[in-house]
């Protein structure tokens, strides 16, 4: 019998070691070192459609033609809102998130679409079979003449299908199942998943066919396998949500023909998955009225403005070590905030727990969001409530200031659009252009003013 050579990769990085360690040497992971065999070159099978491709021939910079991307429409707003504008034809989408969170969902609502406008589409499951597709295909209404089914997980196999049915796009779901038989390593494993990214990157571009791949992710959120996944591809998009919501929120985090500032939302129904046009409605749906610790900010997302409420409790400490809590917000953010409002504002906080939470579950992260933090601390601890109608836009500084923002204008519009009658905003941004007639913009320099103004001192 001849013998085989092995090696142990990392699961996590994809470093390799002839023998086997506890702890990664690249990424410093414990217990991610799987051993692998060793695949001869020979063994494995060449691509067909790659072998008839044409060779690519190198251009002097000045003589090329820069074209417009011609990209086609979902039917999915939400959807091309993320991805730039549109589906661009030879990309490769790399679409992750958690189990059971939308993800097939969302890929086969969004072939059904691309299939009614007369697209061919190939939907490659490695996962589920062809009857279980077709059961939430009949829940989602997703039946075009145009949507090929294929329960596959040998490539090979899947390339000759793409040479039958020649499809417009593609879907694969998901890359961990599929496999290259010429590779000795298991379906999942870190050899296995770039050789297949690489094979489905080289027809994309060969062929001109928008790929749309799905990734699990590990524990941490990340998506599974080597990092190197995400700067093969042309997008990288994460499908996120609580399981005890039923909105869902895609977010780009890499995306070579568009921005990574923008996110889509959509709302999961018994039917699949509906895009949310006022993501501010949804969010301030529930939002109580005259309790203290409740603040609304608006908050850009891409190039969408986004009223939200921000929730603070303040409540004495029975430990040493009082607790500092955030979700959906930076941690150390609201830490600095604290300790502004101690030092410029004289409020006690040592010895106070202090929780912060956005409502809806929605994740900030950008500076604008500071002025409405404080605001709602120092409420709760004051026990005093804010005006209803008040939206409050401004970056504190560690000496008490408020700093300008950026967009102020499409923010007041936000918030004048769902019937705030008042905008706290930093007395930079009233500069060099007018406020609506209909709502009352005020500006402040500094945390005690805004204070004084929100709160009466």
């Amino acid at each position: 019998m001849a013998k085989y050579k092995s090696k142990f990769v990392c699961q996590d990085c994809g470093y390799e070691s002839p023998k086997w360690m506890g702890k990664c040497p690249g990424c410093g992971q414990w217990n991610t070192m799987a051993e692998e065999v060793v695949s001869k070159p020979s063994a494995q099978v060449s691509s067909q459609i790659l072998q008839q491709s044409e060779p690519a021939i190198a251009h002097k910079i000045t003589e090329i033609d820069t074209v417009d991307e011609a990209r086609t429409h979902s039917g999915l707003a939400e959807f091309d809102r993320v991805l730039g504008g549109g589906v661009v034809k030879g990309s490769l989408v790399l679409v992750g998130g958690d189990p059971g969170i939308g993800k097939s969902t969302l890929l086969l609502q969004t072939s059904n679409s691309i299939a009614a406008r007369g697209h061919k589409v190939l939907y490659v499951s490695g996962e589920e079979s062809a009857k279980q597709i077709k059961l939430r295909a009949d829940r989602l209404e997703a039946l075009s003449d145009n949507l090929y089914i294929l329960p596959e997980t040998d490539l090979e196999r899947v390339e000759q299908h793409i040479k039958l049915v020649n499809p417009d796009f593609l879907i694969v779901d998901s890359i961990q199942t599929v496999y290259r038989p010429g590779l000795q390593s298991a379906p999942g494993s870190v050899g296995q998943v770039r050789e297949c990214t690489a094979f489905l990157l080289r027809i994309a571009k060969s062929l001109e066919i928008a790929t749309f791949i799905v990734g699990h992710v590990t524990k941490e959120g990340a998506i599974a396998g080597p990092r190197m996944l995400e700067h093969m591809v042309d997008a990288v998009l994460y499908f996120e949500g609580e399981r005890h919501h039923t909105y869902r929120i895609l977010r780009a985090v890499k995306n070579r023909f568009g921005s990574t500032n923008e996110i889509g939302i959509f709302e999961m129904r018994e039917k699949g998955l509906e895009e949310v046009h006022n993501p501010s409605e949804l969010f301030l749906s529930e939002r109580p009225h005259g309790v203290a610790g409740s603040c609304v900010i608006a908050s850009m997302e891409g190039t969408r403005p986004v009223l939200v409420e921000i929730q603070a409790l303040v409540t004495p400490s029975s430990y040493g070590n009082p607790r500092r809590m955030a979700t959906g917000l930076d941690h150390n953010r609201v830490s600095l905030i604290m300790a502004v409002l101690e030092k410029r504002m004289g409020l006690y906080l040592q010895s106070q727990d202090a929780y912060v939470n956005v409502a809806g579950g929605v994740r900030l992260d950008e500076p604008a969001c500071d002025l409405g933090i404080a605001l709602a601390l120092g409420s709760s601890f004051r026990e005093k409530a804010m005006g209803p109608t008040d939206c409050f836009i401004g970056e504190v500084g560690l000496t008490g200031e408020v700093r300008g923002v950026s967009r102020i204008e499409q923010r007041v519009r936000e918030a004048m659009k769902l019937g705030f009658t008042r905008v706290i905003v930093p007395t930079k941004n009233l500069r060099g252009w007018q406020p609506p007639a209909d709502i009352q913009v005020i500006g402040v320099e500094t945390v005690q003013e805004a204070f004084q103004v929100a709160l009466g001192g």
